[in-house]
């Protein structure tokens, strides 16, 4: 799929299907001191990128827009890194979807990168032009 492509529902509609799996991740780890702690640390910064892309979509500025662009960004590193620990630890039992989590994972982080790229280039544009105006 096209970074350029994708509008916002489908966007959305990744980012919840992506906790949805972040979540089903979490509740498959066993119970032991290192997998509650990861798994709360999963569901936390893996569903706060759809959250955060929602009040994204709010922004009462595109100041405010590009800031909560880039808390998602933040977020879904967090969670790529923790995805990684709980990977190489072995702290989950379903193989299968962990691939297919930290695939989706990384090809959101390229989409949100991209995009923080555009909404600060545009927003340097239109301050340029704010200010060449007065």
């Amino acid at each position: 799929m096209s970074v350029g492509k994708i509008n916002k529902f489908d966007l959305e509609e990744r980012l919840i299907n992506f906790s949805v799996k972040i979540i089903k991740i979490a509740e498959s780890m066993p119970s032991s001191f290192a997998a509650n702690h990861l798994s709360g640390q999963l569901i936390r910064s893996g569903t706060s990128a759809a959250l955060n892309y929602g009040e994204a979509q709010g922004g009462e500025s595109r100041k405010d827009f590009v800031h909560k662009i880039k808390i998602v960004l933040k977020e879904l590193r967090e969670t790529y890194v923790c995805l990684r620990i709980i990977n190489i630890s072995k702290l989950h039992t379903n193989f299968e979807l962990m691939k297919e989590v930290l695939t989706e994972n990384n090809e959101l982080i390229s989409i949100f990168v991209k995009s923080t790229e555009t909404a600060q280039k545009n927003m340097n544009i239109e301050t340029n032009q704010i200010l060449q105006k007065s």
